[in-house]
């Protein structure tokens, strides 16, 4: 199941969604900001159809 997290640019600060694939209990994957474009990395703990946590570290 796909659920949308609203994230936090760790460069430019501004925040925009991601969609999360919670059928991966854990995930680290690199993305770009869709406003900067400067990519980061996100880090998510999940359950079925719920985040548990995420977070965000710049490179």
């Amino acid at each position: 199941m796909q659920v949308p997290e609203s994230v936090q640019c760790p460069f430019c600060g501004q925040q925009f969604e991601l969609v999360i694939d919670t059928s991966v209990s854990s995930q680290r994957f690199t993305t770009d900001c869709e406003i900067c474009c400067r990519p980061f990395e996100v880090f998510v703990e999940s359950e079925f159809g719920e985040v548990v946590s995420l977070s965000v570290s710049g490179e």
